[in-house]
C-alpha cells in the first residue's frame, strides 16, 4: 500500500513509518521541517513537507495514498511560545485534526488510523478538569466521525511509550540514561504513583494490525505493562549495570518526570489491562518494557 505517515519525522509516527516500510508499504513521511534527520533512516523514505494545524494537507495533496496514519496530534510541547495553551489546543486537535480526515476522505484514501492518547479511555474521571485531555479526546471522536463507507477510521490510544528511532535524539530518554549512569545529580528516587507503559515496537505493531483488519470505527485502547514510576525508572538502572542503586518511591517532584507530565496526579495510578479480544485482533507484543529500556540504553549511554 501507499502509506502516507503525518508527523513520520518524530519518535512514534517515525518508529510507524519504519515498521510499515519494512513490511514492503511505499512510505512517505510528513514534518514542518525540510525533512528527516540525517542520522536516521527516514532520511530514506519520500518526505513531505506540510504542517496541518495550518490547512496544508489539502484533499489535492492527499490524493493516491492508501492509508493514512495520523501522529501528530498536539501536546503541550507543541504550544507554541506566547500562544494561549488552550486555544492553541483547540484550533490543532478539536478543529484542524478532525479537518485533515475530512480532506484525507475526499482525497480517496481507504484506511486512516488517528493515534491518540490513552487518558479519556483508561481514566474519564480526568477528562473534565484537564483542557489538553480534553483536546485528545476531541481528536479522537472528531477523527473517526469523519468516516465514511469506503474511508474507514480507527483511533490507536497509547499510554506512556518507551523507545527510539535509530539516530533520532530524544529530548526524554538520553537524559533518563545520562541519569541512570550517574551523569545527571538527581538521586535514584521517582515520584509516587504510576501508569501503563507500552514499548515503540508493540504500538507500531498494533498500527500495522488497525490498518490491515481494524474495526472502522473503533477506537482501541492499547497498552503493555502497568509499573509504577520506581519500578520503571528501576529499569534503566538496571539497564546501564547499576542494579545495586535502587530507585526510591517519594512524595516529591522529579525534574526528569515533572507533575505536569502526570494528569493523574503525583501518588496516583493508571492501571488497567487492555481487552483481550482487541489485543488478540491487534496482536502486538506484551512484556516489553525492559527490552525498550535495554534499546534505550544502548542508543545513549
Amino acid at each position: 500500500m501507499k502509506v502516507l505517515v503525518i508527523g513520520g519525522t518524530g519518535a512514534l509516527g517515525g518508529h510507524a513509518a519504519l515498521h510499515l516500510a519494512a513490511k514492503g508499504h511505499d512510505v512517505t513521511i510528513t514534518g514542518r521541517g525540510t525533512g528527516a534527520h540525517p542520522a536516521t533512516p527516514l532520511a530514506r523514505l519520500a518526505y513531505l513537507q506540510g504542517d496541518f494545524v495550518a490547512g496544508d494537507f489539502t484533499a489535492e495533496r492527499l490524493r493516491g495514498f492508501d492509508w493514512v496514519v495520523f501522529a501528530a496530534g498536539n501536546d503541550p510541547r507543541h504550544v507554541p511560545q506566547g500562544e494561549d495553551f488552550g486555544a492553541w489546543l483547540h484550533k490543532a486537535n478539536h478543529v484542524a485534526l478532525p479537518a485533515f480526515f475530512a480532506a484525507a476522505r475526499e482525497a480517496g484514501v481507504k484506511r486512516a488510523i488517528q493515534l491518540g492518547s490513552f487518558y479519556a479511555q483508561a481514566a474519564p474521571e480526568l477528562v473534565a478538569d484537564n483542557v489538553y485531555i480534553q483536546s485528545r479526546q476531541a481528536a479522537c471522536e472528531g477523527a473517526r466521525a469523519q468516516g465514511r463507507p469506503g474511508f474507514d477510521v480507527i483511533s490507536v490510544n497509547a499510554p506512556f511509550m518507551v523507545g527510539t528511532v535509530p539516530g533520532l535524539p530524544s529530548a526524554i530518554f538520553d537524559p533518563y540514561v545520562q541519569w541512570a549512569k550517574g551523569l545527571i545529580p538527581i538521586p535514584p528516587y521517582a515520584p509516587t504513583g504510576g501508569t501503563n507503559f507500552m514499548s515503540f515496537e508493540s504500538l507500531s505493531e498494533a498500527i500495522e494490525a488497525a490498518l490491515e483488519r481494524g474495526e472502522p470505527g473503533a477506537a482501541y485502547l492499547v497498552g503493555d505493562e502497568n509499573l509504577s514510576f520506581a519500578q520503571y525508572f528501576q529499569l534503566f538502572f538496571d539497564a546501564v549495570g547499576r542494579s545495586d542503586v535502587k530507585v526510591e518511591a517519594l512524595d516529591q517532584e522529579l525534574p526528569l518526570l515533572p507533575d505536569a507530565a502526570i494528569p493523574q496526579g503525583r501518588g496516583n495510578f493508571i492501571s488497567y489491562e487492555p481487552d483481550t479480544g482487541e489485543t488478540a485482533l491487534l496482536g502486538y507484543r506484551r512484556h516489553d518494557i525492559a527490552n525498550a529500556v535495554r534499546t534505550i540504553v544502548a542508543q545513549f549511554g
